[in-house]
Formats: C-alpha cells, structure tokens, sequence
C-alpha cells in the first residue's frame, strides 16, 4: 500500500458563501466513504490564522516560512491506497466535492515509519 497526500490550496476553492455549508457536508460524505473503505489516514485543513514559524535543533524560533513553502494553507488528507489509480479515483470524488482540482502526491515509503 502508498501513502497519497490529496490537497488544494485555498485559493483554488471559488465557491460564494451561502454554498460552503453544502460544500462541507459534500466533502464530509467523502470523509465517510474513505473512512468506510478503511484507507483514511488523516485530513484537515491548515489553520491560517496561526503564522507558521520554522524550529531549530535548540528549538530556537524563527517567524515565517522557508521561501518554498511560504504558501501552504488549504485542505489536506492522507489516504492509504493499493494503487495510484485508486488515488486518483478519490481525488475525483474530492474535487467533486469541493469543487475544486485536487493535487495527488504519494509518499515515499519508508519501513521505519
């Protein structure tokens, strides 16, 4: 089995207001069926009101983000799949949903985690 990350950024979600009620409920279906078929992992999306900070090895704090990463916010969840189509055919039903694309990403697999 592969570990997929499936995710959009905030931006990518052009829905009006009044329809975000319909919409969470749409994606929490899918939530169920991933839950139902046994290959939820986790989701969520990305708290934006809390600024990112990076943390050294002596837990030292530096405000903000390293460059490449500056813009990670949105909706994330973590599937366990027996194959990339499969991602793909959740990552469907997620972009239905949410109505919007969806990134597919797998993990590489390490036996120590």
């Amino acid at each position: 089995m592969t570990t997929y990350l499936i995710s959009f950024p905030s931006q990518a979600m052009q829905v009006p207001a009044a329809d975000l009620p319909g919409v969470a409920d749409a994606a929490h279906h899918v939530v169920g069926q991933a839950k139902a078929a046994g290959v939820w992992v986790f989701g969520g999306g990305i708290d934006e009101s809390i600024a990112p900070v990076r943390v050294d090895a002596e837990a030292r704090i530096t405000e903000g983000t390293y460059p490449q990463t500056r813009r990670i916010e949105g909706g994330y969840c973590i599937l366990e799949l027996p194959s990339y189509d499969q991602a793909i055919e959740w990552a469907a039903r997620f972009a239905a949903a949410c109505r919007c694309a969806q990134e597919v990403r797998a993990f590489q697999y390490d036996p120590e985690s």
